[in-house]
């Protein structure tokens, strides 16, 4: 079984109506090309108006809650990778067009377009403090003393509460929660959520426990999905990757491993003598003399590296196109198998962050201080929502912390366990780093002089 672009490339959405996954058509969506506004170009602006993209102007990248102004948050962050994945796209769609692989009613910018709203959408489910967030959000459901919480959930329900992921959450807000809530969500096309899924499978897959894309809520409208692209099945809910989000997964790492860096010059973390040695098998005798400042120096260096990677990356993947369609790549990623510069490179900077900028003391303190932070807000929470499922009474206090969700998703005396759990996950999952901060503050009763209203 091989799968075919034009399957991958389906321009079809889905929404869902009485618990069924069903086709639909947008009015926007027939503006089609004659408007100069594809199905991609419309994925693309639902993506940028979403609340959830708005919001990651205020998540960690590495740095939480930086106050440098020139450092990435994860919404610039994203929108450098998807700038960086249509490039790697559309050099894509060319040379699949030139080799006649590409479908007669696509063009090159197809392709492009397509990895572009994966990378744009590829954080959104990111919780405040980055991955550290994630581990204490995992941390929480997992502590013995939280687990009377959790004994009624089945295996399934239980992993993906205790498993917070934000690869998973990003799927689930792009098909449960922004737009059109529990209805389809933002109904993307199919192919640009194809591209998204970097782990197509669920918690109950023998590496879902550390990484997955797929939570027990989307898993009817993914099965949708990856029957409409063809995808191959590779297991009981798991399938083979769509080619073009191993280019989303190579834009994303392209741009950590480099502009991490660059984060690290602008807070004299490392100088840019360090990062041109980083990049010297990139960038070689590339003259950076007319540089006027670090700053400077720094982007030129960047911008001529990640114009190599892009050509690599692009390279590759056409060298492994068979293997790719077939499902039977055998890489780690793309860029695993690339030319021994840009993997050098990329080595090199990977290892410079972790020795030089993760385990620099003003970020440990603030990443020791997650856990304690959004446990309070779980502390206060998920016993709330336990008293008003499991045991049909609350207390006047539970009432109060349930009465936070209000504006959010509320949690209803009708829903599981499961789903108001998911529920609780969606609002501190979705809170900036600030909101977090603040909240957590707020329980904690310092400062309950200074609350106005």
């Amino acid at each position: 079984m091989q799968m075919n672009w034009k399957n991958l490339l389906s321009t079809q959405r889905f929404r869902t109506k009485n618990g069924e996954i069903i086709p639909t058509v947008t009015p926007s969506t027939q503006e089609g090309a004659d408007a100069l506004r594809t199905d991609f170009h419309i994925d693309y602006d639902r993506v940028v108006f979403s609340g959830a993209f708005r919001r990651l102007g205020r998540k960690t990248q590495v740095h939480p809650l930086a106050e440098h102004d020139l450092t990435h948050n994860r919404l610039t962050h994203s929108v450098e990778v998807a700038s960086v994945g249509r490039s790697i796209g559309n050099r894509v769609g060319v040379m699949l067009q030139a080799g006649g692989f590409l479908p007669e009613n696509n063009t090159p910018s197809d392709i492009g377009a397509v990895v572009q709203v994966a990378c744009l959408a590829h954080d959104l489910g990111n919780p405040p403090f980055g991955h550290t967030g994630e581990d204490a959000l995992r941390d929480w459901f997992r502590n013995p003393k939280n687990q009377p919480f959790l004994q009624t959930l089945n295996d399934a329900e239980r992993n993906d509460i205790q498993t917070y992921e934000g690869n998973a959450h990003s799927l689930r807000i792009t098909a449960s929660l922004e737009m059109y809530p529990d209805a389809g969500g933002m109904r993307l096309t199919s192919a640009a959520i194809g591209a998204l899924l970097k782990y197509p499978w669920t918690t109950q897959h023998p590496n879902g426990r550390k990484k997955f894309n797929i939570y027990q809520t989307e898993l009817p409208f993914i099965r949708r999905v990856a029957d409409e692209l063809g995808l191959i099945e590779s297991g009981k809910d798991c399938w083979v990757r769509h080619p073009l989000s191993y280019l989303m997964e190579a834009a994303d790492d392209i741009c950590y491993a480099l502009l991490d860096l660059e984060d690290a010059v602008e807070l004299d973390l490392l100088s840019d003598a360090e990062i041109e040695s980083v990049l010297s098998e990139l960038t070689f005798e590339e003259s950076t003399w007319h540089a006027q400042s670090s700053r400077q120096r720094c982007a030129m260096l960047r911008g001529i590296a990640i114009g190599k990677a892009i050509e690599d990356v692009a390279q590759t993947f056409m060298m492994h196109q068979s293997d790719l369609l077939n499902g039977n790549f055998k890489g780690k990623d793309l860029l695993a198998l690339c030319s021994p510069q840009v993997q050098n490179t990329l080595e090199k900077a990977k290892e410079l962050a972790r020795t030089r900028i993760f385990r620099h003391r003003t970020k440990l303190m603030t990443e020791i201080a997650t856990f304690p932070c959004l446990g309070s807000i779980l502390d206060l929470l998920v016993p709330a929502a336990y008293a008003m499922i499991a045991q049909k009474q609350v207390d006047v206090r539970q009432s109060l912390a349930l009465d936070l969700l209000k504006n959010h998703d509320p949690i209803q005396e009708t829903d599981s366990l499961y789903r108001a759990y998911m529920k609780i996950l969606d609002f501190v999952g979705g809170m900036t780093d600030n909101a977090a901060a603040k909240m957590a503050q707020d329980l904690s009763g310092v400062g309950l002089s200074l609350i106005h209203i």
